[in-house]
């Protein structure tokens, strides 16, 4: 064994105080611990900061291409390594860790840290009665098990690494479709600039012009809200069940859940293809369609759109920032403010012609199922990471015995 800071140049704890974002919402990435996945950082949520807090917030020491930012709470022990031209802050509850490139590989280090054993260590001394939380001097003592000759320890990195280089690179093509359907959804639906717009009469409504053969409808006629909640005696051991803290901000694709395994509470069952919104704190932003069956929170909203034909334009209404404008403006609560379904299910929009409906479906509906697509093969590759991870780390896999076809997982 040797501790983590015989490993390392540095290892320097947060500022313990939150920085201020941007004005316009540009700038450094503030990594908050929800920011830190396993392995990678995830930016798409990021808030940001200009270069004053910037400077500020870097004086103990400006994270580097190749350091490591570990949270220290809200989960422990999660770990990602900084990729170049990312330029990161760190958040409250986050630790940057440097790695002595001369000792040791910083993608070695990144997944060793995400092992089983060290993890268990992390967790066991972490403290505290509400939050555990790891303190600065336990993860400068951290014990670190015997490891490989640093050409084997770059070796294994590299072959990990491959697999986040493609979750992440089919993150950003979701990202990319997802907002390519936002922008159909507006030019469509809000600007009323669908094909053969240019030939169609607008008429008056209590929404403003809209197509003359057109009407104005509530979501309801969309879709209906399903409020069975059921026992956790009555879910099976396995079962996917998703939380709140599972929802994505600004994307409808979900990513992570839960195995049910002695559920505590009841859960409100949904189908594949269902809308979970997250009825807390709407501002949030967190909407998806369900891939699955499976189990939400209570505190999520499932919508059921009332045909398979009109679920993608349901979804894109229901992610609108609009709709979610609505949520947030009519929730009731001041720390906890929930969004009013009843409100949501009245929200008016404009329907159109079964032919804009069928075109926008066409247009649409490649991009969505390629969304999905891209997701299940992210599904399939951390799958895979995450049982190669312990082995070949440990040694019980030697990585030059590895004959893996990374292509074929993603096909």
């Amino acid at each position: 064994m040797m501790q983590l800071s015989h490993l390392c140049r540095a290892i320097v704890d947060c500022e313990h105080k939150t920085a201020p974002k941007s004005a316009d919402g540009t700038g450094y990435p503030l990594i908050r611990t929800s920011d830190i996945g396993r392995g990678r950082l995830d930016l798409a949520n990021a808030h940001r900061v200009d270069t004053a807090a910037y400077e500020a917030w870097t004086r103990r020491a400006v994270p580097q291409p190749g350091d490591l930012i570990l949270a220290r709470e809200a989960p422990v022990g999660n770990v990602a390594i900084v990729m170049p031209d990312t330029e990161p802050v760190l958040g409250q509850r986050t630790v940057l860790i440097r790695p002595n490139e001369e000792l040791v590989d910083a993608r070695y280090l990144t997944y060793r840290l995400l092992c089983y054993d060290v993890q268990y260590w992390m967790n066991a001394v972490a403290n505290g009665a509400t939050v555990p939380h790891l303190n600065v001097e336990d993860i400068r003592s951290l014990p670190i098990p015997t490891m490989p000759p640093l050409s084997r320890q770059q070796e294994i990195g590299t072959v990990l690494s491959v697999f986040d280089d493609l979750i992440e690179n089919n993150r950003r093509r979701i990202g990319i479709l997802e907002e390519v359907v936002r922008l159909l959804y507006r030019e469509w639906f809000v600007h009323l600039r669908f094909p053969g717009h240019e030939d169609t009469d607008l008429i008056d409504s209590e929404l403003g012009p809209i197509p003359e053969d057109w009407s104005v409808v509530e979501f309801a006629n969309l879709v209906s809200e399903e409020r069975v909640t059921v026992s956790p005696a009555d879910i099976p051991n396995g079962a996917p069940v998703v939380g709140l803290e599972h929802l994505p901000r600004r994307s409808t694709t979900l990513r992570s859940w839960e195995d049910a395994y002695n559920v505590g509470s009841r859960r409100k069952k949904f189908e594949e293809g269902d809308i979970l919104f997250a009825r807390i704190r709407p501002y949030f932003h967190k909407v998806v369609d369900a891939p699955f069956m499976g189990y939400a929170s209570t505190d999520a909203i499932v919508f059921r759109p009332k045909s398979v034909d009109l679920r993608v334009r349901a979804l894109a209404v229901a992610a609108s920032d609009d709709f979610v404008g609505v949520a947030t403006a009519t929730s009731n609560g001041t720390r906890m403010p929930r969004a009013n379904t009843e409100i949501l299910l009245s929200y008016r929009i404009p329907h159109p012609t079964s032919s804009v409906e069928e075109a926008f479906r066409d247009a649409v509906g490649p991009m969505d199922t390629l969304r999905k697509s891209l997701a299940e093969q992210s599904r399939r590759l951390e799958e895979v990471k995450e049982l190669l991870l312990p082995r070949l780390v440990s040694g019980e896999l030697d990585v030059s015995d590895l004959e893996l076809d990374v292509e074929a997982l993603v096909v």
